[in-house]
């Protein structure tokens, strides 16, 4: 089945400001802005995705870069997202990187009410999918869908959770959920993120998996969220469901993190309030013939994107290199895909898709982590590329 890389640019691409990084075989990582007439080269303005955010008032230094003719044309757009595809990827052309380098990579957790339902389904459950669809029931019966009012730290939340503690259903997963401090972890490290095209990867040993499509948000060192991007942190909810102690192993294994496909700077044509009424949709498609699709409105997040930023980052945590926030998602996948109750895991091959219009359209596919190429190009290899090319300075 082909995945349809080719289709990834925002509905109104020809005005939006997209920041991108393109692997050049022979030269290695580059910085390029991207527009459908080509990809231009930004090394010369910030050698890094992490250094460009970090620009005072950025979009109009991009802009600026740009229109006074000194970033060098790379060639295609096209051509080089075509290539993208890593099933049939000529290694002596240039494709898309993650936009995204030095960055830490965060994400947000139990952000919105169906996701976070699904969460203390998964612990109830014990990990066990065959379980899910009673559990479910049960929960339900009990907490219906009355957390959708509830703001998280309100004098409401923290009287509920006195009635559920009472009901003998509180979860740590309804603790983040409904309570002041939101859940953040660390989804992978720097370099380490696949970006548009790339094969995504699952634990071998899991047999009850998802994608979460997410928005996420790119903020520099100050902690000021300068744009945007789609992202897919696959998840493994049987490792999660048998122990939240096993958050690591079931969210940071190989290629697990997809980001891209490009990060979009905040302008006077998008900003958070475009991430505020994104609505993204998800794709699922098998070789089998089987697809599922869904979607995710951040209208519907509990906690709002700059809340998250700021719990994320501030007086308390630091992030000398930026940040990648994921917002999380309320698209919790439940459709049968296995048989009755059985509910929805992934198969290896599968096309992934994840798009809102304004930020465009991320596809990777799906193979076991231990079978997607390995990660080795970190950040020692970068900081010697870069030297090697001449772009490094004490300033940088």
């Amino acid at each position: 089945m082909t995945a349809p890389t080719t289709h990834c640019w925002p509905e109104d691409a020809h005005q939006a400001l997209l920041i991108g990084r393109v692997w050049q075989p022979g030269t290695g990582p580059m910085l390029v802005a991207a527009t459908p007439d080509g990809l231009k080269d930004l090394s010369q303005l910030a050698p890094t995705s992490s250094a460009l955010l970090e620009l005072p008032d950025v979009a109009r230094r991009v802009r600026a870069h740009l229109s006074e003719g000194q970033a060098a044309n790379l060639g295609s757009a096209e051509a080089v997202i075509a290539n993208s595809d890593e099933a049939h990827r000529d290694t002596g052309q240039p494709w898309l990187l993650a936009p995204c380098d030095l960055q830490a990579v965060k994400a947000s957790g139990v952000t919105f009410v169906a996701s976070m339902l699904e969460r203390v389904i998964e612990e109830q459950a014990r990990g066990d999918a065959s379980k899910a669809e009673a559990v479910r029931k049960a929960v339900v019966a009990v907490i219906g869908d009355n957390l959708r009012a509830v703001r998280p730290g309100s004098p409401e939340a923290a009287q509920l959770k006195e009635v559920l503690l009472a009901q003998g259903v509180w979860s740590q997963y309804l603790e983040v959920g409904i309570g002041p401090d939101a859940e953040i972890f660390t989804k992978a490290q720097p370099m380490s993120a696949v970006g548009h095209g790339a094969w995504v990867g699952l634990h071998p040993g899991s047999q009850w998996n998802n994608p979460e499509p997410e928005i996420v948000l790119a903020a520099n060192a100050r902690g000021e969220v300068v744009g945007a991007t789609l992202g897919n942190d696959v998840n493994l909810r049987d490792f999660e469901g048998r122990s939240a102690l096993l958050l690591g192993k079931a969210k940071d294994n190989n290629a697990s993190c997809a980001i891209g496909p490009f990060i979009r700077l905040f302008d006077d044509h998008f900003g958070i309030d475009d991430v505020r009424r994104c609505e993204l949709s998800m794709k699922v498609q098998g070789a089998e013939g089987f697809v599922m699709q869904g979607s995710s409105s951040l209208s519907q997040i509990s906690r709002d994107p700059l809340d998250l930023a700021a719990q994320a980052m501030g007086k308390y945590h630091q992030y000398p290199d930026g940040m990648m926030l994921f917002l999380g998602t309320m698209f919790a996948p439940t459709q049968d895909r296995h048989g009755p109750g059985q509910g929805f895991t992934h198969v290896v091959g599968d096309v992934v898709t994840v798009s809102t219009p304004q930020l465009g359209t991320l596809v990777n596919r799906v193979r076991h982590c231990d079978q997607v190429a390995p990660w080795t190009f970190g950040i020692t290899a970068l900081m010697g590329n870069l030297a090697s090319r001449g772009l490094l300075s004490p300033a940088a």
